[in-house]
């Protein structure tokens, strides 16, 4: 029998196709287990109106079964079947699609699920098989034709025999090769993994035999080979079930289950979405972030359904990074199970979906912290670094979505609170939100700077996290107030008479100051005496963009980036050591530049810095004691 060519414009276009558009031979069976589910929901739907098409939904069934011997694998359903002509059209012109013609021809009242596009998907079995025939009768004919094909040379078709309608699909699977084992594909533990991965909520049954091995004789340790009917699929996906229908502890499982963690969800978060696009999501918000969470190997992204068959395991499209936290899955019915990576990123009805998804999420931590607030810093604690990484990432253009969501350690209430509440509780006097940075909650509390602040009755946010002043610069300000930093040079809590007074001292000393600045040397960026100290004698401010802690951050890094914060060395002028420093600047220079060097080591060990040659200042301190 001569073959015939197909319709379409070349061979190099089924070989680019199978070589390019699937690039995961596994797709094979997904494509067509769904156009298998088609042809059932297509007869399903016909019976409704037809008188002379009698079945019964619980009849119709997907029956797949493989021989190792002859390596073939088989897929077969007792759907509407195809006349030869059918055969010609849907088969013999790539990308042409049964399902989608029947589908656009249905009436705009009419409802039904048709999967997939019997055209590109079918050919993607040419990834795994070098022959593939197809017999199949239509339930509107008593004959049967047999399509064969072994790829770009062309098809066949002949009149054949078959009992009933439906359609069988029989793969020669290819032999394995350096680059490839497709004996995988004849491997029952693995054809039921592809079936629960991709297939698992087709709602049609899918069956095949199964064998079971049961113990014959315990004391020959003899077992027998039990060969059962199995359906591989769940088929009602929980998501698609009324929620009156389903428990906590349902969806806990679920969770559990597909998402291989230990823990309960600490939220639950289901919605069902019906207008330009429509489609069904499930999310979870973990109770504990995933031991690769804040690694570079870890990979966000929701599950990506169209119509209950996976399109993606994690599309990444759907979440932005401040969420990536979130787990769970989206069904679309919009969405053609037929699309590359490529396509789905321009995809118009995907970004719309993630958008909504982007808001449904907020909304819910929102509420969350309003009516659970023991849940949401448990949440907080948890991904709270990623929300204060979304503020500021992107050049700060989320922060308006996530400046209400962020918390932060208040000096005053000992816990953390949102910059709501640090306003609503703000003093008259008072004209800025103050922070300080540091590596623990202690540490900043015993700063110097925090002083003078907490002896305003002002509260402190207390920043301990790398990413915290990141996240507090790019929102500038909070309801009007600007953010400033304790240990800010331009830290303006004294009053006009304090200034003046201390302008002039510094106007006095200059000689002094500036001897002090080049004994330490580059380094620093000035030094001054400073009436901003209570108890302690010297402390480090810095004046620019960068902060001390923002210059750990960067010094950090792996890759050297040289940003160094601009330091201060501050003396507090009414303590004792600024009078010794006075006397001995007149009486002893060299005793002078001693005193200089080990207050400015203090003052860097208070922040927190490390000092660079700490044999030396160990000596210095022995020989100022020594004295």
């Amino acid at each position: 029998m001569a073959k015939k060519q197909f319709q379409s414009e070349s061979k190099r276009l089924l070989d680019l196709m199978i070589n390019s558009i699937y690039t995961n031979k596994d797709i094979f069976l997904r494509e067509l287990i769904s156009n298998s589910s088609d042809a059932l929901d297509k007869l399903y739907y016909r019976s409704l109106t037809d008188k002379k098409i009698k079945v019964k939904k619980e009849n119709l069934e997907i029956n797949l079964s493989f021989d190792k011997d002859s390596r073939t694998f088989i897929i077969e359903d007792n759907g509407c079947g195809m006349t030869k002509e059918e055969l010609e059209d849907n088969l013999g012109t790539i990308a042409k699609s049964g399902s989608l013609s029947f589908k656009e021809n249905m009436s705009k009242d009419e409802k039904i699920d048709i999967i997939g596009q019997f055209g590109v998907g079918f050919y993607s079995a040419f990834m795994v098989s070098d022959k593939i025939s197809v017999l199949s009768r239509s339930v509107d004919s008593n004959e049967a034709y047999l399509w064969e094909s072994e790829g770009v040379d062309g098809y066949t078709i002949k009149k054949s025999e078959k009992e009933d309608h439906g359609t069988k699909i029989t793969l020669h699977i290819k032999e394995n090769n350096d680059e490839f084992q497709f004996d995988k594909y004849l491997d029952e533990y693995e054809i039921k993994q592809l079936v629960k991965k991709y297939s698992d909520y087709i709602s049609f049954p899918i069956k095949m035999e199964c064998i079971h091995h049961e113990l014959k004789d315990k004391e020959k340790h003899e077992y027998e080979d039990i060969k059962e009917i199995e359906t591989l699929n769940s088929m009602v996906p929980i998501w698609k079930k009324a929620k009156s229908d389903v428990k906590d502890e349902d969806y806990e499982n679920f969770y559990m289950d597909k998402f291989s963690d230990y823990d309960k969800p600490l939220k639950v978060i289901q919605s069902s979405v019906e207008g330009m696009t429509s489609y069904k999501s499930l999310l979870f918000i973990p109770s504990h972030a995933p031991y690769d969470y804040y690694t570079q190997e870890y990979e966000k992204g929701l599950a990506l359904y169209s119509n209950g068959v996976l399109i993606m395991d994690k599309c990444s499209d759907l979440l932005p990074d401040y969420f990536s936290f979130v787990k769970g899955i989206v069904d679309s019915e919009d969405l053609s199970l037929n699309i590359s990576r490529e396509l789905l990123q321009e995809s118009q009805s995907l970004k719309l979906i993630a958008k909504n998804i982007e808001s449904k999420i907020r909304k819910e931590l929102e509420k969350m912290l309003k009516d659970d607030r023991d849940k949401y810093i448990s949440f907080f604690k948890t991904f709270g670094v990623q929300l204060k990484y979304g503020v500021y990432n992107n050049f700060g253009q989320d922060k308006d979505k996530l400046k209400d969501l962020v918390m932060f350690y208040s000096s005053k209430h000992e816990r953390l609170i949102t910059l709501s509440e640090y306003v609503a509780e703000m003093k008259e006097d008072q004209e800025a939100i103050y922070y300080a940075s540091g590596a623990s909650i202690t540490k900043i509390h015993s700063l110097p700077q925090v002083e003078q602040v907490r002896d305003k009755d002002y509260d402190i946010l207390y920043l301990t996290d790398y990413v915290d002043e990141f996240c507090i610069t790019a929102l500038q300000e909070y309801e009007k107030k600007k953010f400033i930093n304790v240990s800010d040079n331009n830290l303006d809590l004294e009053s006009e008479e304090e200034k003046e007074e201390i302008k002039k001292t510094n106007e006095d000393y200059q000689d002094l100051l500036k001897d002090m600045k080049e004994a330490i040397g580059e380094d620093i960026s000035e030094v001054k005496f400073s009436n901003k100290l209570k108890t302690h004698p010297v402390c480090l401010t810095t004046k620019g963009d960068v902060s001390i802690e923002m210059q750990k951050v960067f010094d950090a890094m792996p890759n050297e980036m040289g940003i160094k914060a601009e330091k201060i060395l501050e003396i507090n002028e009414k303590h004792a050591i600024s009078d010794k420093l006075k006397k001995l600047y007149k009486k002893d220079k060299d005793e002078f530049n001693k005193y200089t060097k080990i207050l400015y080591s203090e003052a860097r060990m208070i922040a927190g810095l490390p000092i660079d040659d700490p044999t030396e200042i160990s000596k210095l301190i022995c020989e100022v004691l020594a004295k």
